[in-house]
């Protein structure tokens, strides 16, 4: 039994207590973390766009893509001991919502957070990610609130 785990930045602790709470010790838990191509791109496009291509050295977007590389890692290398049992980590890059549903084809359970207005139960709890994911997985999602932001009203 396969189990994804969606991580991102601000909700993957709740997700691998679930993730920990509702799977055998012996499943095969993996950590996802995706990271959007949509930064990086616009700031190589904007370097290139305005001031030309002649000094690569200086691009933004390749600055952008380590300090992403460099998150992803710690995040995954974060739940990885929070899980607290062996597991796998898999980093991808490309749109955030077709890159998980893809990750999360032939597994037995994908757990995700509510990434969006947290004060608003329903659709609004959503983000366009989110959406997407649910909308299109391939297997049973386990949908879980993110741990509550602190001074943040709690969700109704």
């Amino acid at each position: 039994m396969t189990v994804v785990v969606w991580i991102t930045e601000g909700s993957w602790p709740a997700c691998v207590d679930a993730a920990r709470a509702h799977t055998a010790d012996g499943a095969d838990v993996v950590l996802l973390h995706v990271t959007g191509h949509d930064v990086p791109g616009v700031a190589h496009g904007a370097y290139a766009g305005l001031l030309g291509r002649g000094h690569p050295e200086r691009d933004p977007g390749t600055r952008l893509e380590s300090l992403a590389d460099a998150s992803a890692r710690e995040l995954l290398r974060a739940a990885a001991e929070r899980l607290g049992r062996p597991c796998r980590s898999v980093e991808r890059t490309g749109r955030t919502g077709h890159e998980v549903v893809a990750a999360a084809e032939g597994a037995a359970l994908l757990v995700l957070a509510r990434d969006g207005d947290r004060g608003r139960p329903g659709p609004k709890s959503l983000g366009p990610a989110a959406r997407f994911v649910v909308d299109h997985a391939p297997c049973p999602v386990l949908l879980v609130w993110p741990e509550p932001v602190p001074g943040a009203s709690p969700p109704h």
